[in-house]
């Protein structure tokens, strides 16, 4: 086993065509700062791999990948594990309903990272979620179950778990889920991905994945970006990850697992602006979608409505959060909010009959074609 000073991340890389599809030819300034952008981004490959699907995959040095661009990382060192761990984030006491899902492909030994330089604008928010206010809590996790909603070139459809705190100037989020999301990853249109997503107000206009720097990967084995197969069956097998967001209740960093493997993380410094490196105050968990002005929206989830529940809708199961202690714990109904933006297009359902996970989930999601 190559040792960590040697460690080496594959990246994901895409050609972006997204620029050259706007009405206006890139100026010769603008031409610079581009290829400015695509060298910060795109970091010298140790090896590279190139799927069937054309997607290319990079190795790079873990102590030269893109978070290190961050000004307040210029001196942080690559945690490898984080100094804390919630108890059971490396073992899954959930009796498996679902088929373990392989991200990289036969052949490619490290980890990919998509790489874009632009998100289109768009204008539609739609969100059916459930939430959830603490005093403090050091976590939060759940199972969705994977789906590929059809969308145009310009929508996106997603399901996410998500952390959040800080005062409403500096408000940090982290989102992390799957998504459909042609404008990102532009050269596959309907083909679901693993992606992350994090924002402070007032700082940074957010980031997806690692196309800015920030997250810091330390996984070989999960790629960020990546398709997601198999895909689940309407009233039949369902495909489902276990995602985990938790923080390092001593270093303060904020990690990502994925089936119980640590992924990578947000460092602390990033938050310390938005007082999110000392406890997080709001949790949520659903789907999303964006859309156009006036455009019929797209799919949420399977495209079928909640209360067709298991094998039919999409879900969200085993939804826990970790307490100060790093306990998971399963959050009284009582506390949790249901929140539907355009209920005649979307629902969002809870199930909370008992104290197993497979019916204690959110349900949500809807058919395409609406004008919220």
């Amino acid at each position: 086993m190559a040792s960590f000073k040697n460690f080496v991340l594959p990246v994901l890389l895409t050609i972006t065509l997204v620029l050259l599809t706007e009405a206006a030819i890139p100026s010769e300034e603008e031409k610079k700062e581009l290829e400015r952008q695509l060298k910060a981004i795109n970091k010298p490959a140790i090896k590279s791999f190139k799927t069937e699907h054309g997607v290319i995959f990079d190795c790079i040095d873990i102590h030269k990948q893109l978070a290190f661009d961050h000004p307040l990382l210029k001196n942080h060192s690559v945690q490898r594990k984080p100094a804390t761990v919630p108890e059971g984030i490396t073992s899954n006491n959930i009796s498996s309903k679902v088929n373990s899902l392989l991200l990289l492909p036969d052949g490619i030994n490290c980890p990919d990272e998509t790489r874009e330089t632009t998100l289109m604008e768009l204008d539609n928010i739609m969100l059916q979620r459930l939430t959830m206010d603490l005093k403090v809590f050091t976590g939060v996790k759940g199972h969705l179950n994977l789906w590929e909603p059809q969308v145009s070139q310009d929508q996106i459809s997603l399901a996410f778990i998500a952390v959040a705190g800080g005062p409403k100037e500096r408000f940090a989020s982290i989102f992390v889920g799957w998504m459909v999301n042609p404008s990102l990853y532009h050269f596959s249109q309907d083909h679901v991905r693993l992606y992350t997503y994090w924002n402070i107000e007032g700082s940074n206009p957010g980031c997806y994945d690692i196309t800015c720097p920030g997250f810091v990967q330390v996984s070989k084995n999960i790629p960020l970006g990546s398709f997601l197969q198999p895909l689940s069956v309407y009233n039949g097998l369902q495909y489902d990850i276990d995602l985990t967001l938790y923080q390092d209740r001593v270093k303060g960093d904020w990690w990502f697992a994925y089936n119980h493997e640590n992924v990578g993380y947000w460092p602390a410094s990033l938050f310390k602006a938005a007082r999110f490196e000392n406890r997080a105050n709001y949790a949520a968990w659903g789907g999303q979608v964006y859309s156009p002005v006036m455009e019929k929206t797209p799919e949420m989830g399977s495209g079928h409505w909640p209360r067709e529940g298991l094998g039919k809708s999409a879900y969200v199961n085993d939804i826990r959060i970790i307490d100060g202690m790093g306990n998971f714990l399963y959050p009284e109904p009582y506390s949790l909010k249901e929140h539907e933006t355009s209920s005649k297009c979307y629902r969002a359902m809870y199930v909370h009959e008992d104290r197993d996970p497979w019916v204690r989930a959110l349900y949500y999601g809807g058919p395409s074609g609406c004008i919220g």
